[in-house]
């Protein structure tokens, strides 16, 4: 279950452990109430996330265009190593924050 948290200023959103064609609408429309403020300060804690499909894929993009659009800032946090290396091939990794989780 996908959780939002307020902490200070920014807002995290907590992944469940897969984003995927089954849940992804699910998804999109738990995290759709954070991406309402102007300026918003974004950060996907995806610490739980072991799989994430296209359609994963394809929220995070369209999150990172709406973030940039209310000139707010994003980021994912907590990324595994596969997960990681998904968003790198993707090219995701070049133009938003991703930090991969540290053991």
């Amino acid at each position: 279950m996908t959780q939002i948290v307020k902490e200070g200023g920014k807002t995290i959103i907590k992944t469940d452990k897969r984003i995927d064609t089954v849940n992804a609408i699910q998804f999109e429309k738990d995290i759709e109430p954070a991406l309402q403020e102007q300026g918003l300060d974004l950060e996907m804690d995806c610490s739980e996330l072991i799989y994430m499909a296209s359609s994963g894929l394809r929220i995070i993009q369209k999150t990172m265009r709406v973030v940039m659009m209310k000139k707010g800032h994003f980021k994912m946090t907590n990324v595994n190593p596969e997960i990681y290396k998904i968003l790198a091939m993707t090219g995701f990794t070049k133009f938003m924050t991703v930090e991969q989780k540290t053991t």
